[in-house]
Order: C-alpha cells, then sequence, then structure tokens
C-alpha cells in the first residue's frame, strides 16, 4: 500500500490542529483542495487556449455558441444568463470576440430592439480545436486517477454542487 502523497492544505490543516484542536476541519480540507485545484486548472485551461488567441472567458462565450446547435445562435441576454455574467461583462467578450472575426451580431428578426450574437466560420473552427485541446489538458490532469476514481469525483462533486449551488 501506497503512502497517500502530501499538499499544502495538508500541512494548514496540521497547523490548525497544534493550534485550534477543537476545530473540525474535513470541510477545510475538501474545500481548500477544490479551491487549489480550481486555481490551478484555471492556469493551465488559459494556456491551452493561449495559442488560438483567447481567453477562457472568450472560450466561455464561443463554446455556449457552438453548444447550441446549429445556427450557433443566442440573444446576449441567453449568453449572459448561460456564462452568470452581467450583460456588461458579456458586452465587452462580444466586443473582443466580434474584433476577432469569430461572432457577429446582427438585429433579431423577431425583436426590434434585440440582437442576435451567432459563431463566424472562424469561431466555430476555433472553438473546435480549442475545446479538444481544453479537453486534452483536463485529461492529463486526470492521469493521477483511474476510471472508476474520476467517476467517483465525479459523482460526489455533482452532489455537492447540487445541494450548496444556488
Amino acid at each position: 500500500m501506497h503512502a497517500q502523497p502530501t499538499d499544502p492544505v495538508d500541512t494548514i490543516v496540521e497547523q490548525w490542529a497544534r493550534v485550534r484542536p477543537d476545530l473540525d476541519t474535513r470541510a477545510m480540507e475538501v474545500f481548500g483542495r477544490i479551491f487549489r485545484l480550481s486555481r490551478a486548472m484555471g492556469d493551465r485551461m488559459e494556456r491551452a487556449y493561449r495559442p488560438y488567441g483567447i481567453s477562457r472567458g472568450e472560450f466561455d462565450v464561443l463554446a455556449t455558441l457552438r453548444r447550441s446547435g446549429e445556427p450557433y445562435t443566442l440573444s446576449p441576454r441567453e449568453l449572459s444568463a448561460t456564462l452568470m455574467l452581467t450583460t456588461g461583462g458579456t458586452t465587452g467578450r462580444l466586443d473582443k470576440l466580434e474584433r476577432a472575426g469569430l461572432l457577429r451580431r446582427s438585429p433579431d428578426p423577431h425583436d426590434r430592439r434585440g440582437l442576435k450574437v451567432t459563431l463566424t466560420e472562424e469561431g466555430l473552427r476555433l472553438i473546435d480545436e480549442a475545446v479538444g485541446a481544453g479537453l486534452a489538458e483536463e485529461s492529463a490532469a486526470l492521469t493521477a486517477l483511474d476510471a472508476e476514481q474520476a467517476g467517483q469525483l465525479a459523482d460526489l462533486l455533482r452532489k455537492l454542487l447540487a445541494t450548496t449551488a444556488e
């Protein structure tokens, strides 16, 4: 049997145990690792998308349009809701992606005041390549787990997210 590797969260928990042995730090062990893993994977994903000239946030916009299916079109409001962004935050991303030729905005034919956002051919090509690069990075990070462990972790995180999400 192999000893479990230690990480910085173990050190933090051990320090709390010395100065406050009355504390139950199980939640800190879980969420400390989730936060650190999220930050580390966020950095890895930024590096994976950099060759495509996009950030993680811009990837999210393009991926949301791609996942919506043909004709790869959503309203800015639908994008904002899916991305959990303010309309202002969404507008900034849309401006940059439109300047890069990855999407276009056009009047909504059913609402004179509305707009539709659509992936361009270049945007479709780019997101299909970038999603592969991102999945490769995520898969590489999961090599520390076997398939059963990865499935168990996904199930546990789903359960936790379902009970804590807003």
